[in-house]
């Protein structure tokens, strides 16, 4: 901590006393080492005894002006999340001030308090920083809870499934204070604990192909601990629900914590509406249709995660261990007919269950070196363990015409190691990494025959990123290299490839609390294991389904320009994106003995091009809070053979209400569809009703899901061979209404906190699956 003292004599002709006059305080607050502007620094003026006055916090350009000051003696505090707090004494404070500009300094570790009275948000040229209202922590269950009163751009949330995503499916990574974490992870944040959040929308190398990272800033304690309590279920209790326990101990330099939830979605009743279209090697066709009748399924995904760290001097240790399942029947029955001769028909049914276990430990080291250097370790090991089934039968008067069963095993275990060096120079900082994934699959396929896979992937990531300013202009560049590995034994199949991947993004302040930004980079992509798979399945009495370990790795080109604007409670943002990938691995089918063979190949290109606006007002008077984003994505689908075509607009709306201890919600989604390969995958339609109230540590609501229409989901296959147009429907899911209730329980708290900077994990199992 840093004292300065700035005394102000003050010559006095009459003794009498200090005039009334109210008095305004103003001043410039910069960095130490650069001298930008500091923006969002928390300025509380106080008595010299430390009674708190009044304050303020610091615009855009650093600059803070506190009025109305009766005259006398005060200090000045100021502080700001990863910063040194400084405190100012003035003395004989009688007229109008304005203080020389004020330097704060970095704070090498630490994560001190900032409590903000008004929405504040900051944009930087990767990021944008996040610092949510006093009101919106209070009234917020969870950190999952409160991102949906933040309303970021881009991010859809499921309430009920509890997921995070984004239109079409790109990585959203999670973290708490810089390590990768789960979903179930951020539930487990108590609001209280949070100081930002960091919103990178333009993540660096360092995060792969990341869409976005949401990065929860918390408080670490010394002292004491906290108990959890998270439940959400469905008024008939055996349907869909979610139930969540989490404890955390802090003794001096060490944190211990668990978490341990589940979801379940039990019994809820579930069909498919699907016409096909088949064009055989004659040129004659056959349109079938397969009218669907409800069967129940189930979801159970319990999760335990377990986490020790170790914080001193700069120094940090982190050991987690995570336990992973999920458990899945998805089970489908019809009349499978032919739409020229109705009364023709056979029954379906298409029963399928799969079971993933997955433990993993993560080991992870950081330490903060002299002269602003950072390095990072961390190695992770994980195992992945699936069983899955499907069973496929089509008859006719009680005669089995059609019997496909399928049993896979599969084993994976990987590791995935490391190191991160940084350091600040001035206004600019360097990075350099390497990260490398090595995987081991070993999958039973039995179908009849009897396979069995061996595979071998490996992918290295060498990459360095400079990131600087010049004027107002913020800039980073960044290059990498990645090499790419893949070999499947007693099959004689490998390739070894390397690409370059270079990177850069632009970020330019304007006038009027604007702002704009323009990226580019050249990422990679690995075919998955289950599509290099050589082996075959059967899907039904026409189609099979294959792997081609012939597949390459591709590159994918993106650009993209947002442009940001914000005048008190009105925000408005844009972003145009562009995306192209070159020999993407996309579908393809073809006939075959009289079989429509399902595979995957290196096709043309893919693209699309896209566009959203984002309106946002408030938080009026911290009451009322409206968001709504509108949009369209146009896709080209270019293959060998092939070329499609499609354009998707959407809406959705958000909105946030609370008085006193109540809250309302109102959130709504268009479907936002993706088409990629010949395949379009339709968004979802959904609206939610959240109502919810708020007793010191406890938190009672009721949602209710799709309340004015039912859930629909529309997929569709435009091959020349085999088209279909499918309709998946969730009956439980409308008008479905769930009761909430959350506890959370503090006890003997003080704080400090380091942040760790990365976390990795392994969460694709492997195995190559058959299904319509």
């Amino acid at each position: 901590m840093k004292k300065i003292s700035i005394v102000w004599l003050l010559l006095c002709s009459i003794i009498g006393g200090i005039s009334a006059q109210q008095i305004e305080l103003k001043g410039l607050v910069r960095e130490a080492k650069n001298s930008e502007p500091l923006a969002f620094v928390n300025v509380v003026l106080q008595t010299p005894d430390s009674a708190f006055v009044t304050g303020a916090v610091s615009d855009d350009n650093g600059r803070f002006a506190i009025p109305k000051i009766q005259p006398g003696d005060y200090r000045l505090a100021l502080s700001f999340m990863g910063y040194k707090t400084l405190y100012i004494e003035v003395a004989g404070l009688s007229k109008n001030l304005a203080l020389p500009d004020i330097l704060m300094e970095e704070e090498a570790v630490g994560l001190d308090a900032v409590t903000v009275t008004g929405s504040a948000s900051t944009s930087r040229i990767d990021r944008k920083l996040i610092f949510p209202t006093e009101r919106q922590v209070k009234i917020s269950r969870n950190g999952f809870d409160l991102l949906q009163q933040l309303m970021l751009p881009r991010l859809q949330m499921d309430l009920m499934k509890r997921e995070i995503s984004v239109p079409g499916g790109g990585e959203v990574q999670l973290r708490i204070n810089g390590v990768r974490v789960e979903v179930n992870d951020i539930a487990a944040i108590q609001p209280a604990d949070i100081i930002r959040v960091e919103y990178h929308d333009n993540p660096g190398l360092r995060y792969g192909n990341a869409e976005v990272v949401l990065d929860y800033i918390v408080r670490r304690h010394e002292t004491g601990g906290n108990l959890g309590v998270n439940i959400q279920n469905a008024f008939i209790l055996k349907k869909f629900g979610y139930s969540g326990i989490n404890g955390r101990i802090n003794h001096k330099k060490s944190e211990f914590s668990v978490n341990y939830n589940i979801n379940h979605q039990n019994s809820f009743e579930t069909w498919r509406d699907n016409e096909e279209l088949f064009t055989f090697a004659d040129g004659s066709i056959l349109r079938r249709r397969e009218a669907g009748e409800p069967l129940p399924g189930r979801v159970l995904s319990p999760n335990l995660t377990a986490a020790y760290s170790f914080l001193n001097d700069g120094r940090m240790f982190n050991a987690t261990f995570r336990y992973n399942v999920f458990d899945y029947k998805d089970n489908y029955k019809a009349r499978l007919y032919d739409m020229d001769r109705p009364e023709d028909y056979v029954r379906m049914f298409d029963l399928n269950k799969n079971y993933v276990s997955r433990p993993a430990l993560d080991l992870y080291y950081q330490e903060n070196l002299k002269n602003d250097q950072t390095l990072i370790v961390n190695l992770v090991g994980t195992y992945n363990h699936t069983d899955d089934t499907r069973s496929y039968q089509e008859s006719r008067d009680g005669t089995l015409l059609t019997d496909a069963n399928s049993i896979v095993s599969g084993n994976k275990y990987s590791w995935i190691g490391e190191g991160i060096y940084e350091r600040k120079l001035g206004a600019n900082s360097l990075s350099a990494g390497v990260r490398h994934t090595q995987a081991y699959s070993d999958n039973t396929y039995r179908n009849g025959h009897e396979y069995h896979t061996a595979m071998r992937q490996g992918e290295t990531f060498l990459y360095g990123e400079w990131k600087g300013k010049v004027r107002k202009l913020d800039y980073t560049l960044g290059a990498g290299v990645t090499r790419s590995f893949f070999r499947q034994e007693n099959a004689g199949e490998d390739y070894e490839y390397y690409t370059f991947n270079p990177r850069l993004a632009l970020f330019h302040p304007l006038p009027g609390n604007s702002s704009v930004r323009l990226k580019a980079d050249i990422g990679s992509n690995t075919p998955s294991l289950s599509s290099l798979s050589d082996v075959e399945q059967v899907i039904d009495s026409l189609q099979i389904q294959r792997g081609n370990p012939d597949l390459k790795p591709f590159l994918t080109y993106r650009s993209e320009l947002n442009y940001e604007w914000k005048k008190g409670l009105f925000y408005a943002g844009f972003q145009g994106r562009y995306e192209y990938q070159p020999s993407a691995v996309m579908e393809r089918k073809f006939w075959e003995g009289g079989k429509i063979v399902r595979t995957w190949d290196n096709q043309k290109n893919w693209q699309r091009m896209s566009g959203s606006l984002q309106l946002r007002v408030g938080p009026v008077k911290d009451i009322l809070q409206v968001s709504v984003t509108g949009g369209v994505n146009h896709f080209i689908s270019h293959g060998n053979t092939y070329r499609h075509v499609y354009t998707n607009p959407y809406i959705s709306i958000m909105m946030n209400g609370n008085y006193k201890d109540f809250t309302a919600s109102l959130m709504l989604y268009t479907p936002q569809d993706w088409f990629f390969s010949e395949q379009l995958f339709g968004g979802s339609n959904s609206h939610i009703l959240s109502l919810g109230y708020k007793y010191r540590a406890v938190n009672f609501g009721l949602s209710m899901f799709n309340p004015f229409y039912g859930w629909k989901r529309h997929i569709e296959n435009r091959s020349e061979y085999a088209s279909y147009q499918q309709t998946l429907h969730v009956n439980d899911v409308s008008r479905l209404l769930l009761f909430t209730f959350s506890w959370n329980m503090n006890f003997g708290r003080s704080f400090q906190s380091d942040q760790k900077r990365l976390n990795n994990a392994d969460e694709d199992a492997g195995v190559m699956k058959a299904g319509k």
